[in-house]
């Protein structure tokens, strides 16, 4: 419901997944066969999303913005789709970056088995 409050919000013609980073833990080894501990904060959460690029946060702080982006900007600027492998499988990662492809062909994807 979240990810189409903000899709009608902003206008965005994309899906938006969003998750309460507060209760992956409960879910996430049901979904994907491999518990995980809780997160200790927002930023630990974003450094485990599934690629460099994807890893990244913004938040609105008094009247500013506040970027998290643990692996830098460059990627997701590039429109680089590299594997951040500390939690997702190369599975995931392969099925994630090739609907990523399907969506935006301009991506350069990074093979698993690059890093």
């Amino acid at each position: 419901a979240h990810g189409e409050r903000l899709r009608a919000m902003f206008a965005l013609p994309i899906w938006l997944d969003v998750k309460n980073q507060a209760r992956v833990h409960v879910w996430y080894g049901t979904r994907f066969g491999k518990p995980i501990a809780p997160y200790v904060s927002v930023p630990d959460a974003i450094a485990s999303y599934p690629s460099t690029a994807t890893s990244m946060g913004v938040r609105r702080v008094g009247e500013t913005h506040e970027v998290c982006a643990p692996f830098g900007l460059a990627d997701l600027f590039a429109g680089v789709v590299r594997p951040n492998k500390r939690l997702v499988t190369e599975a995931v990662y392969a099925a994630k970056a090739a609907r990523w492809a399907s969506v935006w062909p301009a991506l350069c994807i990074i093979p698993w088995s690059a890093d």
